[in-house]
Order: structure tokens, then sequence, then C-alpha cells
């Protein structure tokens, strides 16, 4: 199963969540932000020298406590050298070897983006409880929807019990999804200046129940569609 962590607006915490939802879901995160990567830098090759060529996309792969993370360079250098049609095949093949992917997509409607959602199953959309974010996460939809990649649910980050009660009904209309609410707590700051998800922090934290909604949504989705092509 491979999953695109999206959203379309930069700063809502899709990097954030897809750490946490790694760890749930025991995947392996690609940190898919070429230009301005958020996730935690290995101590090896990168995305950037998977995509060039230059390294095996197993042999980048980073083990951070309990999360598997294939990082991302930081150079412009080396996000010129990349080239974005191997994505998908690299892709495939962490899919073959460990069973489920969690693609961290960057921000905004590049032709990046256009390629990780086209290369998942499932996508997941982050966004924040304002109105820029909101339109942005839509556009974002409905290029998934475009490329036929279904919405899992969509995640209200930085939300608080009114902001859900406010505009919970109305962002499951919209964008024809489950809307699940993560709160701005001290204990997700704290595990995300750490670089390493909630449950290893704070496992009491009321976010890591949020973040488990998410993975057993993605866990029912996976299932319906693994039983529509009679996969056993």
């Amino acid at each position: 199963m491979i999953v695109a962590v999206s959203g379309g607006k930069g700063g809502v915490g899709k990097s954030t969540i897809a750490l946490n939802l790694g760890r749930e879901l025991d995947a392996v995160v690609v940190d898919g932000d070429l230009t301005t990567a958020d996730l935690p830098r290995g101590h090896g090759p990168n995305l950037h020298d998977v995509l060039a060529g230059r390294a095996d996309p197993l042999e980048a792969i980073d083990r951070r406590d309990a999360v598997r993370v294939l990082p991302c360079g930081r150079t412009l250098a080396g996000a010129r050298a990349v080239d974005l049609t191997a994505f998908a095949r690299v892709i495939d093949r962490i899919e073959r070897e460990f069973g489920r992917v969690l693609v961290d997509c960057p921000a905004g409607l590049a032709r990046d983006v256009g390629q990780q959602l086209a290369c998942a199953q499932l996508t997941v959309l982050v966004t924040t409880p304002t109105e820029p974010a909101l339109t942005d996460a839509l556009r974002t939809k409905r290029l998934a929807l475009d490329l036929e990649t279904p919405v899992a649910a969509v995640v209200l980050n930085r939300a608080d019990t009114a902001a859900i009660d406010r505009i919970g009904d109305r962002v499951e209309r919209y964008f024809g999804a489950p809307a699940i609410g993560l709160e701005e707590l001290p204990a997700v700051a704290d595990a995300q200046a750490h670089r390493r998800p909630v449950r290893d922090v704070h496992p009491d934290c009321s976010a890591v129940d949020a973040v488990q909604t998410v993975a057993q949504r993605i866990e029912r989705c996976e299932k319906r569609l693994t039983d529509r092509i009679g996969v056993r």
C-alpha cells in the first residue's frame, strides 16, 4: 500500500503527520519534498542520490527508532540532478520490500506532486482550519481524484474542539472523506522538536489517539482495495 500525505499549502504539518502515521502503520516514510525536505536527515545516501541513480533505495532507508525513513537531500544541485520519472519505480520497490509506504508530498501542485499522487493508492490530506489551507487542500483533492487516487481522510491539524464542531461536517461534505481533528498541543511540539513520533515521547497524549484513528481509516481503505482486486 502506498499512501500520499498531501495537502497543498506549506506549513500545515504534513511531515509531522507522515512521521506519526509511519509509526502507527509500521511503514517506510519517504520525504518526497525534493527542494525543501523536512523529515529527519539520514547518515547515508538520500532520495536525491536514489533518483539520480547513485544509490539503491533500500540502502538509503534510515531506521530512526521505531520509524523507517527515506530522507531527502537539502541541496539545490541534488534536486536538479534527480530523474523524476524514476520516482514511481523507487516507491514500488520499497513497497514490495516493506509492504507499506507513506510519501510526504511537497506543498503546491507542481509536477512532482502529481507524480507522487499518481503512484499512490490513497491520499491523506492535511490542512489547518483556515480558509487558505482548506482551499489549497481542495485543489489537491481535485488533482488526486483526476489521477484516480481516492482521499482516505482529511486531517484538520491544529484544530481545537470548537473548530471541529464548526467546520467538521462541511469538510467531510466537500472532501468526501472523514475529517479527523488534531489539536495543537505542547506534547506534539515537544515530539516534533525531538524529531520523533508523539507515541514514543508522550504516549498518553490525545494526539496519539487521533493519529491512530487516521491509521485505522487507512487500514480499512487498504482492506477494501485489496478485497476489490482479489489479493489474499
